[in-house]
C-alpha cells in the first residue's frame, strides 16, 4: 500500500501535476480497489487452536444447503424422475424418516386398542401376554411375586426399548431374566394406560355395585358391568385375572393369596384417568374388594356359558355357624362344683 502511494507521488512530480488534487484522487481510487479485493478474497483462516470455532459456521452452511435442496425438491413436479438433478444424501448422517414409513406402535401410555396385539388373542396387548407368560414360566413359586418391586432404572430402560418396537427386544438380555423387573413392567403398563382397564365411564358403577349389601345381587351386578366393557378391555381383564388366579393357586409357595394380589393391583386397575386423592382414600377398600372378588371367582365372572339358573358363587357357600346366644345366656354366672370336669375352663362373666 505504501509503495503505491510513493509511486503515485513520483509520477505526479514527473508530470508536473498539482499534488494536492491528483494525489488525493488516486489514493482514494487505490483504497477502493484494495477494499474490493479484500472483500472478494475473504478473511484469512485462523491457524490458532481457536480455529475450531469455524465448525459452527460450516455446520450452518450445510444446513442452509440442505434447506435449499429441500426447497428444490418441493418445487420439483410430482412424479419427476430426473436422476441428474436428484438431491444427494443428507450430510452429517441425518436420517430423514419418510412420510410413508409405518411407525411401530408404542407399548406404554397408549390405549389398549392401539397396542401391538398378542398372537393368541388380538384384543390382548403383546406386552401383557409376554410378561404374564414369563412370570408363569419362572415365577409361580417366587415368594412375593408382584409385591416385591423391580429396579426402577431397569424397568424404565425396558419401557423405552419396547416403545421403539418389538424388533429391538432381546429376551436373552439379562434385564428380561429378573422376575421382579418383569412383574413391575406389567404393573407399569396398566398404570400408564390413558383409559383405565375398568374405563372412566363405568368406574362409579363398579364402586356402587361393590357396595350392594345383598351378596347375590352384588355378584350379578359386577358380572353384568364386566360383560359390558369394550372388547379390548374385557379380553385384557379376562386374561389378566386368569393369570392372577394362577398365581394365587400357588400361594402356598409364593405367599400371594387373592387378597395380597388385590392390594397390589386394586389401585392400578380400578381407577380413573384423572385419579384424585379423595377418590383414592374413599374408594380404596372398594378397589381392593373388586379385584379380590374377581380373582376368587374368575371362572364364574368370565364364563362363556349363559346364566340359566341365575346362580352365583355365594349360593354354593355353606352358611357359617353362628353361636347360639340363647344357650349361652343361662350359663352366665353359673358355677361348677369343685372337681367337676371343665371347671377350670369356665369363666364367670
Amino acid at each position: 500500500m505504501l509503495g503505491w502511494i510513493r509511486a503515485i507521488r513520483e509520477n505526479n512530480r514527473a508530470e508536473g501535476e498539482d499534488p494536492g488534487c491528483a494525489n488525493q484522487a488516486l489514493i482514494s481510487k487505490k483504497l477502493n480497489d484494495y477494499r474490493k479485493v479484500s472483500h472478494s478474497s475473504g478473511p484469512k483462516a485462523d491457524s490458532s487452536p481457536k480455529g475450531s470455532r469455524g465448525l459452527g459456521g460450516l455446520k450452518s452452511e450445510f444446513l442452509k444447503q440442505s434447506a435449499a435442496r429441500g426447497l428444490r425438491t418441493q418445487d420439483q413436479p410430482a412424479g419427476s424422475k430426473d436422476d441428474s438433478v436428484a438431491a444427494p444424501k443428507t450430510p452429517w448422517g441425518i436420517n430423514i424418516i419418510k412420510k410413508n414409513k409405518k411407525v411401530a406402535p408404542r407399548a406404554f401410555g397408549v390405549r389398549l386398542e392401539d397396542c401391538q396385539p398378542a398372537t393368541e388373542n388380538q384384543r390382548v396387548p403383546l406386552i401383557v401376554a409376554a410378561c404374564c407368560r414369563i412370570v408363569e414360566a419362572r415365577g409361580l413359586e417366587s415368594t412375593g411375586i408382584y409385591r416385591v418391586p423391580g429396579n426402577n432404572a431397569v424397568v424404565s430402560s425396558l419401557q423405552e426399548q419396547l416403545n421403539r418396537g418389538p424388533s429391538d427386544i432381546n429376551l436373552q438380555d439379562e434385564r428380561w431374566q429378573d422376575l421382579n423387573v418383569i412383574s413391575s413392567l406389567l404393573k407399569s403398563f396398566f398404570r400408564k394406560l390413558p383409559e383405565p382397564l375398568f374405563t372412566d365411564d363405568k368406574y362409579n358403577d363398579f364402586i356402587e355395585a361393590n357396595r350392594i349389601e345383598d351378596a347375590r345381587e352384588r355378584m350379578k351386578t359386577l358380572r353384568k358391568l364386566i360383560r359390558d366393557l369394550p372388547g379390548h378391555y374385557y379380553e385384557t381383564l379376562k386374561f389378566l385375572v386368569g393369570h392372577l388366579k394362577t398365581i394365587a393357586d400357588h400361594s402356598e409357595k409364593n405367599k400371594m393369596e387373592p387378597r395380597n394380589l388385590a392390594l397390589v393391583f386394586g389401585p392400578t386397575l380400578v381407577r380413573t384417568s384423572e385419579d384424585n386423592m379423595t377418590d383414592m382414600v374413599t374408594h380404596m377398600p372398594d378397589r381392593y374388594k373388586i379385584v379380590e372378588t374377581l380373582i376368587q371367582h374368575s371362572d364364574w365372572f368370565f364364563s362363556d356359558e349363559e346364566d340359566k339358573g341365575e346362580r352365583t358363587p355365594v349360593d354354593d357357600k355353606e352358611p357359617q355357624s353362628v353361636p347360639n346366644i340363647e344357650y349361652l345366656l343361662p350359663n352366665i354366672g353359673r358355677t361348677v362344683p369343685p372337681g367337676d370336669p371343665g371347671s377350670a375352663d369356665l369363666l364367670e362373666i
